[in-house]
């Protein structure tokens, strides 16, 4: 059940990927469509998140702390939106999910075995394979115009990805260490737990881009841009509640490999798109190597042998 939830989540989220190519395709910028989505997918969170559990106490720290991850994430897609407006769709996305095997590293150096973060050898032999994959696929990126500044916002993407999931890893150890209080600074378990905390996150984000976007553009959205913005910000809501619903559903051995699923899904779909509707000269050899330096370097392999005996 979990892993057909996260292969869901994936597809929602291509296709919110794949709407903001579309918009900005159909003479939009990335912009409005970022504005609309993300205006959109608090609502959605809203709707998802305190009014569905009837939650309505807001918690001063867990707000700030949202509203916090919710800038980090709100300059991750806008940077997002300018490498798209200037690189192929395909190998961007893929480097975006390749920031996945970095957490472990930082959460590793930080809090160590003694919270369950060890960064083995298995890890360190993902991340070259990743690296290596991704090098491999920009070999073709020779006549690109604009190289330079694709390559700048496509790292500020990758780097903001990375604080943001590393928030997101620091928030699961609260919520689950038996001593919260060693690892959660002024926050506990029971606020960490709250509700709010994706709709704040979302609200910060939708904030960053309406002041991009009204204080850059001086007109409306188009048609065009509203109606992808919408899919794409429903589309990325449902993404992130089939995530959470696939962590509560899933197996301990599902745990561990949904999100190294997540990933290598998402780079395998948009690199699909990329390459059937814009002619995206892909490289599925380079593809394939990334993929595999995911699968190593985020799986917890030594839990996944004890789990099925070895």
């Amino acid at each position: 059940m979990g892993v057909l939830l996260v292969v869901a989540a994936s597809c929602f989220t291509s296709l919110s990927n794949f709407c903001m190519r579309r918009s900005i395709d159909g003479g939009g910028t990335s912009k409005a469509y970022l504005m609309i989505q993300l205006s959109f997918a608090t609502i959605v969170a809203l709707l998802i998140g305190p009014i569905r559990t009837q939650e309505f106490a807001i918690n001063g720290g867990i707000a700030f702390l949202g509203l916090g991850a919710g800038l980090i994430l709100g300059f991750m897609f806008l940077t997002l939106g300018r490498a798209l407006e200037q690189g192929p769709p395909g190998l961007t996305f893929a480097i975006l999910n390749a920031s996945t095997v970095m957490p472990a590293i930082v959460m590793a150096t930080l809090f160590g075995a003694a919270f369950g973060y060890t960064y083995t050898s298995w890890h360190a032999i993902g991340s070259v394979l990743v690296l290596a994959g991704l090098f491999w696929a920009g070999r073709g990126l020779e006549g690109l115009r604009d190289k330079r500044s694709w390559l700048l916002f496509v790292t500020l993407t990758f780097a903001c990805h990375l604080i943001f999931l590393v928030v997101m890893q620091w928030r699961a150890l609260v919520l689950n260490a038996p001593a919260s209080e060693e690892v959660g600074f002024v926050f506990n378990s029971s606020q960490m737990a709250s509700q709010w905390f994706m709709p704040f996150i979302y609200l910060a984000a939708a904030l960053v881009q309406i002041f991009v976007y009204f204080s850059s553009e001086k007109r409306l959205p188009g048609r065009r841009e509203c109606f992808y913005g919408f899919i794409g910000g429903a589309s990325n809501s449902v993404s992130t509640f089939f995530l959470i619903w696939a962590t509560e559903a899933a197996s301990s051995l599902e745990n561990i490999v949904i999100f190294p699923i997540f990933s290598v899904a998402v780079i395998v779909i948009c690199n699909f798109w990329g390459q059937r509707l814009y002619q995206e000269r892909v490289n599925w050899k380079a593809c394939q190597v990334c993929a595999f330096g995911l699968m190593i370097g985020t799986v917890d392999w030594k839990a996944l042998l004890a789990l099925i005996g070895w």
